[in-house]
């Protein structure tokens, strides 16, 4: 049992934390700094929802994501007016995301992540889309946003949780001691990247790997998964 801890931050690396016991031979102890993966949904381990009902559908414009735009409430303005010509609901979109599975090897990845750190998604996505998401993947923390429905099932609005949310997580995360490592592939999930210790573009289309050269990319679980173990080894 520890009493008094002390941090020592002089004599450490980045990634540890010196802390002094209050044993009989007074001996220190280093440790892992606690670690925490914050990882994007759509494009990282799922396929993208817009695109799954626009190729249900047949509706080409529903295909924009924020891939193409970055701005994200024109994206979900144009998305809502679409919806609305063509009178399709929530549930309508709902029976298409039950038919959307992990992107394959997802999630042997997020299990593998749970057992060496933390993890919690950071998605723009909204919980209503969510669920039959988050039972195929085991039901990991998911911080995301909330739709407006109406008594007639009809999308008529949505409510971010917090403007740049997943920016906003990490910096909370940081300020609890935790090294954040994070994970996206598109133009929402650039900030979160940039405040984090560690992030890292999966599978990004190629004109966002021009417009940001800083991070870098990975095509491949496996790949991602050596990133991680590097930066928890300390290399």
């Amino acid at each position: 049992m520890y009493n008094g801890v002390e941090q020592q931050r002089s004599h450490t690396t980045p990634n540890q934390t010196l802390l002094h016991a209050d044993t009989e031979d007074k001996e220190s102890t280093l440790i892992r700094q606690p670690t925490i993966l914050a990882s994007d949904l759509e494009g990282v381990l799922v396929p993208e929802i817009w695109i799954a009902v626009a190729e249900k559908t047949g509706i080409e414009q529903l295909r924009l994501t924020t891939r193409d735009i970055p701005d994200y409430d024109q994206l979900m303005r144009g998305r809502l007016q679409i919806l609305r010509d063509n009178g399709l609901k929530l549930s309508d979109i709902q029976d298409v995301i039950d038919t959307i599975d992990p992107l394959p090897g997802a999630l042997e990845f997020l299990n593998w992540v749970r057992t060496q750190i933390q993890v919690v998604i950071l998605s723009d996505t909204f919980y209503e889309f969510a669920a039959p998401l988050m039972r195929k993947l085991g039901y990991p923390t998911l911080f995301c946003n909330s739709l407006e429905v109406n008594t007639e099932d009809q999308i008529t609005g949505y409510r971010m949780r917090q403007m740049d949310g997943k920016r906003h997580s990490v910096v909370a995360f940081k300020s609890l001691q935790f090294r954040v490592l994070a994970v996206g592939d598109s133009y929402n999930d650039t900030t979160m990247l940039g405040t984090a210790d560690h992030g890292f573009f999966f599978r990004p289309p190629e004109q966002i790997v021009a417009e940001f050269p800083q991070f870098p990319v990975v095509r491949e679980y496996d790949a991602l998964k050596a990133h991680i173990q590097k930066v928890l080894d300390g290399n």
